[in-house]
């Protein structure tokens, strides 16, 4: 086999998949972090590292941290910190994987941690922070939705991938989205742990999410009783609300027939009134990019 074949991604395996893959060629400075015997394992003084800017933990509970910080006193840390350098500055360091520990051994007064650096582009450091935090069941439903998002619309990952990369079924990335569309009041319920996902999951189609929410906590009721309660206050699916016109229908049919004909692609027309939606339909890549070039002349 050739030498250049493709190395299989760590991603989707968690972060002890990347013991075996470190940036072995960083060379600590004159009394800086000594090497521990284990190649890419390095200690380092906690002054250099800064959170990570693709972070997906917003909140750090205190009390969490101090227990987290009395664990470290008496064990010390683990498992080491994933970092990576940080571009032009000196002894400068983000930390991809590992912030509340940091936090923790700077609250047990730790002067140094131990690290795996590696070089790591923006889209590699926020998926490696998500599948860690994931996989250890660190973030809130709203955190782990806000990563997905991220995700998605910074680095143009696809439901469907973004599972694979960090292990989740598509049903559960769509879902962790939906609750992103609940009001601000309500994802706060779920974030201080009145509410949980299951019970925010059924508010999401209803008229009036943030009422049903307080009625939800105020009763003390159960997921099942919340989805019961759910059903009772949903909007009326357009369907009902309108009758269809079986000519306007065969119309729509045709336009879409001609449209495929034209661009190649799958197209659905949904009308209401004199307004509508178009959708394109594309398998690939490929298909996308041909869509943009077409779009922009």
């Amino acid at each position: 086999m050739s030498s250049s074949s493709t190395k299989p991604s760590p991603l989707g395996r968690g972060l002890s998949a990347l013991l075996g893959d470190v940036d072995a060629s960083y060379q600590p400075a004159d009394k800086g972090p000594q090497r521990q015997g284990v190649p890419g394992l390095t200690r380092m003084p906690t002054s250099w590292l800064r959170s990570g800017k693709y972070q997906p933990r917003q909140h750090f509970n205190e009390e969490a941290l101090r227990d987290l910080s009395n664990s470290i006193k008496e064990r010390g840390i683990l498992e080491p910190l994933l970092v990576r350098p940080l571009p032009g500055a000196k002894d400068s360091y983000e930390i991809v994987a590992g912030e509340r520990r940091w936090r923790a051994a700077q609250m047990a007064s730790l002067h140094d941690v131990p690290v795996m650096v590696r070089e790591l582009s923006d889209r590699e450091a926020m998926e490696f922070g998500i599948i860690e935090n994931v996989q250890r069941e660190d973030l809130s439903p709203i955190e782990e939705g806000e990563g997905y998002k991220r995700l998605i619309e910074e680095f143009g990952h696809t439901q469907e991938k973004l599972g694979q990369i960090v292990g989740k079924s598509r049903p559960h990335i769509t879902n962790m989205l939906r609750l992103l569309t609940l009001p601000r009041p309500v994802q706060d319920m779920i974030e201080d742990g009145r509410l949980t996902s299951g019970h925010a999951r059924a508010l999401v189609p209803t008229k009036e999410p943030l009422k049903l929410a307080l009625e939800v906590i105020k009763k003390g009721l159960n997921v099942r009783q919340t989805e019961t309660l759910a059903k009772k206050n949903q909007d009326a699916p357009e369907v009902h609300k309108k009758r269809v016109n079986p000519e306007e229908s065969a119309d729509v049919l045709a336009l879409e027939t001609e449209l495929e004909k034209v661009i190649g692609l799958k197209v659905k027309i949904a009308t209401k009134g004199k307004a509508g939606t178009l959708t394109l339909y594309y398998t690939d890549l490929d298909q996308l990019d041909d869509i943009i070039k077409r779009l922009r002349g």
